[in-house]
């Protein structure tokens, strides 16, 4: 199993949200949900894609906006979760 780096996940991260969101580049500190442009449908999404992407399963109490305001805030989130499992 390849083990990927911070920067490949966060280019992961940032490509499947930049094509959902249809934005040309954000910065990994882009506050997705202050802005408004993420609503509770692609946090769903966003979800299914994590876990599928980096084999991991987010539990009721992973579900906290703070794993995932930014790319840099999900890129932790998924290098804590892949280390705990």
């Amino acid at each position: 199993m390849t083990t990927l780096t911070e920067i490949d996940i966060k280019k992961q991260i940032k490509t499947f949200i930049l094509a959902y969101l249809s934005l040309e580049d954000i910065s990994d500190d882009y506050d997705l949900f202050e802005t408004g442009l993420v609503n509770s449908a692609f946090a769903m999404q966003l979800v299914t894609f994590l876990e599928s992407e980096f084999a991991i399963t987010f539990q009721n109490d992973d579900l906290e906006i703070k794993n995932f305001q930014s790319i840099r805030c999900i890129c932790d989130f998924i290098l804590y979760k892949q280390n705990v499992t």
